[in-house]
């Protein structure tokens, strides 16, 4: 075995090992996060987990939640899905979670530093840093999993796509096609959308470079690439992706409602389409905001924060008084 891969190795053990002990508590204590998002999803699923439990099917309906819904985006489990959600799991290392929420992304972007050509001791460097960013810390404690998730599997994907406009064609597309399934499979298509918009920049950057190096053909057939394993992702996803699709035409995603406002009942039909801007953008980070991704609480922070040495659960009297405390 060359040198570099038992560095390599080594590199990906010591970044398991890093976040194992940063949610030790967790991990060999008992102590668990209270992460909201989780308890909640954990609630408005109970029933449908309870059916499955006792006959052994999946449902797709659940009389929990405004007196009846169908339950595809409160449980979105497919049997087609099952050897993604498998290799998902190998991936993590079997680490207890969270600490493998964290190792993911550690080592996602450490593979896309090894395929930006970068030496192994700088790409584990860098995938530290990137890991304990301020931002994902916070949303592995507010719960956002799926979010978490999806974000761990963006750079590896960039990564294929570096090494198919390297030349590097079948390692590029395969790289990239399995973990664009991986990020799908999460199930937070708001991300991949998101994402798209990187993949077509650098694919015009790319291009650029290409033009001035006279190049176009090695470009377009590695342009292909990435749209074959673009291709891969979504095929492999298919059932979730179709479903989600066919439901959103019949949430207020897709302004399918008979409680309307008179003001809304007023908008012509293409001005009913799609969310309105406020509400799409009501958990958004504001331009100066984004700092806090780097430095924390540069703006803003917790309605509510624990103090030291009274970090345990507080009925609710005593929060209101906290928080009366906090905000005095």
């Amino acid at each position: 075995m060359k040198r570099s891969y038992i560095f390599t190795i080594l590199a990906v053990l010591l970044m398991a090992v890093i976040a194992f002990l940063f949610f030790y508590p967790d991990a060999m204590e008992g102590k668990v996060l209270q992460q909201h998002d989780i308890q909640q999803g954990l609630a408005n699923g109970q029933e449908g987990k309870a059916f499955t439990e006792a006959t052994g099917e999946t449902t797709r309906w659940t009389n929990s939640l405004f007196g009846g819904m169908p339950n595809f985006q409160i449980s979105p489990s497919y049997p087609s899905s099952d050897l993604i959600s498998w290799i998902t799991k190998l991936y993590g290392l079997g680490l207890p979670s969270p600490a493998n929420l964290l190792f993911m992304m550690m080592v996602g972007f450490f593979i896309m530093l090894l395929c930006m050509r970068m030496k192994w001791y700088t790409a584990l460097l860098g995938a530290i840093g990137w890991g304990f960013s301020t931002y994902f810390i916070i949303i592995i404690g507010a719960g956002h999993i799926w979010k978490f998730v999806t974000l761990t599997f963006i750079p590896p994907t960039i990564g294929g796509i570096i090494l198919c406009y390297r030349g590097r064609y079948v390692a590029g597309t395969a790289l990239a096609s399995l973990f664009g399934a991986l990020q799908l499979q999460a199930n937070h298509p708001q991300m991949s959308y998101y994402f798209l918009f990187v993949i077509f920049f650098m694919v015009l950057a790319y291009l650029w470079s290409a033009l001035k190096e006279k190049n176009v053909r090695r470009w377009a057939i590695a342009t292909g690439c990435v749209v074959a394993a673009g291709v891969l992702g979504v095929v492999a996803n298919s059932p979730s992706l179709y479903n989600t699709y066919e439901y959103s035409k019949e949430t207020i995603r897709g302004r399918k409602t008979e409680i309307v406002s008179a003001d809304a009942a007023a908008m012509s039909a293409e001005e009913k389409k799609g969310l309105d801007f406020d509400y799409i953008t009501a958990w958004s980070y504001g331009p100066d905001e984004t700092l806090t991704l780097l430095i924390p609480n540069v703006k803003g922070g917790a309605t509510l924060k624990p103090i030291q040495g009274q970090n345990y659960p507080l009925s609710v009297t005593e929060t209101d008084y906290m928080e009366s405390r906090y905000n005095s």
